[in-house]
């Protein structure tokens, strides 16, 4: 029998983080609570969690500082973030994306909105059914192992990244609308806008360095990976 996934909520307001991890609880996850940023940290250095709830607004150190300090760090780079805020506005949540995050919730949210985005974003840690390695031009990704190199060249990527790139080289040359690719990437679009997706492609190109053209941006269409477009 599988372990419920462990949840790390990391919230300074008692009543909000209680509620949290009931809800949490009754619906087969098992909860953490850290009130701040050295909390969480003790408790990320103590055990890895399966993802990390965590609120914008926090003492010392903001959600924004830790999702990066937490990106940047090799054992918890690859943790799912799902960022809480009271900030709604457009810059806000791409500047929370930017920071590391992998979704974004703005409270107040309902119960069942939280949970899905949960599910949907440990979804997208799972990688794709195919587990045949993906050559395309110089770039290789071998999902079993769950590594890419270009040109002989290791490559470090996140989860949501790693899975982008995967359906990218499995249908390359073709064209994906951000929605075709929520719907093929992420699993289950209902609360996840388009714009996460030009975030996420920003992101697997930074990580791919020299292979970044590959990605190519289609005007008014979408996306596409060619190998046409390699350094």
């Amino acid at each position: 029998m599988s372990k419920p996934p462990l949840v790390l909520i990391v919230e300074d307001e008692p009543a909000i983080a209680e509620l949290l991890s009931v809800n949490l609880r009754h619906n087969g996850f098992t909860p953490i609570w850290a009130e701040d940023g050295t909390t969480a940290q003790r408790e990320l250095d103590a055990v890895l969690p399966d993802l990390i709830l965590l609120d914008w607004m926090l003492p010392g150190q903001s959600g924004l500082q830790l999702a990066r300090k937490w990106r940047a760090d090799a054992r918890s780079k690859a943790v799912p973030i799902l960022m809480l805020t009271a900030r709604g506005d457009e810059p806000d949540k791409v500047a929370g994306l930017d920071a590391g995050a992998d979704d974004y919730i703005t409270k107040p949210f309902s119960t069942q909105e939280l949970l899905a985005r949960i599910r949907a974003v440990l979804r997208r840690r799972a990688p794709e059914h195919s587990g045949e390695s993906v050559t395309v031009g110089a770039l290789q990704l071998d999902p079993t192992t769950h590594r890419v190199h270009h040109a002989g060249q290791a490559l470090k990527l996140g989860p949501t990244e790693f899975k982008l790139l995967h359906h990218l080289m499995r249908n390359a040359e073709r064209v994906h609308s951000r929605a075709q690719l929520l719907d093929k990437v992420w699993g289950d679009h209902v609360y996840i806008e388009e714009r996460t997706v030009d975030v996420h492609v920003k992101r697997l190109r930074e990580a791919l360095g020299d292979a970044a053209a590959m990605v190519e941006t289609v005007r008014g269409a979408g996306y596409r990976l060619t190998a046409q477009g390699q350094a």
